[in-house]
């Protein structure tokens, strides 16, 4: 759940939390305010530090600086550098048993093979999927503030490069998606980046 806090004025955020726990509780779903989690995104130059503390059925939620959503590391910052030095890591754990399958000398196809199993796919397979998914769904909603940045050119079959004068802006999300989507095979009859099969009888 997300709520706004607006001229220090908590009155909506609790609200939501309210309406939430009755909605849980008309709906027999139990929540469990020990793995409850609430953080703080705030960006004042002055933080008073006055924030009340919210309550699920009298139970004080813990406050946390960073939590793990779906795999992804979420800091009050909203940075990359606790997901990254995450992913590092767990790279870094499995590299090691890239070297100890090389001291026994498999053979090169073998320690390939493994390191784009285990140490390329968390590096560019998921964020590929991840990007491309996010734009599809972009892409098939209208309603969608960023649609208009996804436009096809007249052949219909790519769509048009998004303007980038820094290499920092190229390797976003909007940039990156464009090409993943130009370069992922599109039906020529319905410009669709998803799988069809057409059958001419």
């Amino acid at each position: 759940m997300i709520g706004l806090i607006s001229n220090s004025d908590e009155s909506a955020y609790t609200e939501e939390v309210q309406h939430l726990t009755a909605w849980c509780a008309n709906n027999d779903l139990a929540l469990n305010t020990k793995k409850t989690k609430e953080l703080i995104v705030d960006y004042r130059k002055s933080n008073d530090g006055t924030h009340t503390p919210i309550r699920i059925n009298g139970t004080e939620v813990e406050l946390v600086t960073s939590f793990t959503f779906l795999g992804v590391h979420i800091s009050e910052d909203l940075s990359w550098t606790l997901n990254t030095s995450t992913l590092t890591r767990k790279i870094h754990q499995r590299l090691f048993f890239l070297k100890r399958l090389k001291k026994i000398h498999l053979s090169p196809q073998i320690l390939v093979n493994f390191y784009r199993c285990t140490i390329e796919s968390i590096l560019e397979a998921l964020q590929s999927k991840r990007c491309l998914r996010k734009a599809r769904s972009i892409v098939k909603d209208c309603s969608n503030p960023n649609h208009r940045l996804f436009t096809l050119l007249p052949s219909r079959r790519h769509y048009r490069s998004l303007c980038t004068r820094t290499s920092r802006f190229r390797g976003s999300f909007f940039p990156a998606s464009v090409t993943l989507l130009d370069s992922t095979p599109r039906c020529t009859y319905c410009t669709s980046t998803d799988l069809c099969s057409i059958y001419i009888l």
